[in-house]
């Protein structure tokens, strides 16, 4: 009898041991699925941001979480292709999405499901759909804003080309995100001087006509933060060049690329603060549904020496303290 409960024990504390290590650690393994709408430096300074912003809240990739990172390539309907296989085959606990129209087609199909969607790169949550117009979420989905600084960016303008008459927008009308910060353009510019000419676009394969129309018209160029026309950057700055016209950026990887300037925000912060958002759902700490979205409020002067010397450009003196020189080693 003795013999027989030694061995019922030892038995009970094998299945014990069993159950309490590699099944519960694959339960303990989350599936975070990553739209990213396009491919250029701030969206995947988003990426880079948010699996950081993870990692410093303990969610740390190959230990407790893996990441299905994919890319629409700028296309609507592969972005709505991707969000469908995260949601309904993989069956992703939480699903990042960088830029709006991933945005938008994560929550369409992970919405019903209660998956929690995270958005970043996002220009108007309101106005995208993915925000009520009091700011709360329509359901578990939340995120950050990188709303653009417009009125810096013209008096940045101002401040380098006293003498520019006109700003050229190059924008694609079918990315929602262009039309707050477009219509702040023309809202804004009487006050600085600018009369504001834009050329709406339907596709990358558009962009050299498009150009060859405005380039004639304007003093400069200034970028939204449209993706299909920043994944076309190189069009832009050789055709602008040619025409002897500065292109400023929205952020610093565009200024790295070329553009003369911008006043942009930090993506990799604004993707750090994004993972910590997702941190707090992942947690338990509270729903997405319940965390309102985020915006950085800061915007940095990002300027490129060797692009503003093509154009014989100088940096005002009250301008120099803040400047952050992209090509300083």
């Amino acid at each position: 009898m003795k013999k027989f409960a030694a061995l019922l024990l030892a038995l009970v504390l094998l299945v014990t041991l069993s159950s309490c290590s590699k099944p519960d650690d694959k339960q303990a393994m989350l599936k975070i699925g990553i739209i990213q709408f396009a491919e250029h430096g701030s969206l995947d300074n988003c990426r880079q941001g948010f699996i950081e912003g993870l990692a410093e809240a303990g969610y740390v990739e190959g230990q407790n979480v893996t990441f299905n990172v994919q890319n629409a390539q700028a296309d609507i309907a592969i972005a709505s292709q991707i969000a469908s296989t995260l949601v309904d085959v993989e069956k992703c606990d939480m699903i990042c999405a960088i830029a709006t129209p991933a945005a938008q087609a994560a929550y369409n199909y992970a919405q019903d499901k209660k998956i929690p969607v995270i958005y970043t790169a996002i220009t108007d949550p309101i106005g995208a759909s993915l925000a009520n117009a009091d700011k709360t979420n329509p359901g578990e989905i939340t995120g950050t804003s990188d709303l653009l600084a417009v009125e810096a960016q013209m008096k940045m303008i101002r401040a380098l080309m006293p003498d520019a008459k006109t700003i050229g927008i190059l924008h694609t009308t079918s990315e929602t995100n262009n039309t707050m910060p477009l219509n702040l353009y023309k809202e804004l510019a009487p006050t600085y001087g600018f009369e504001i000419v834009d050329k709406g676009i339907a596709a990358g394969a558009d962009i050299p006509l498009a150009l060859d129309a405005l380039l004639p018209q304007v003093d400069c160029i200034s970028n939204l933060t449209d993706n299909t026309v920043v994944s076309y950057l190189s069009v832009v700055l050789e055709k602008a060049k040619a025409a002897g016209k500065p292109v400023f950026g929205s952020e610093i990887e565009q200024v790295k690329l070329g553009c003369v300037a911008a006043e942009g925000i930090e993506y990799l912060e604004l993707g750090r603060q994004t993972g910590r958002m997702a941190a707090k759902v992942l947690k338990g700490e509270a729903t997405a549904a319940k965390i309102p979205f985020e915006t950085i409020a800061n915007s940095y002067l990002y300027i490129n020496k060797d692009a503003m010397a093509t154009y014989g450009i100088q940096l005002p003196a009250d301008l120099a303290d803040r400047a952050i020189d992209v090509l300083a080693k």
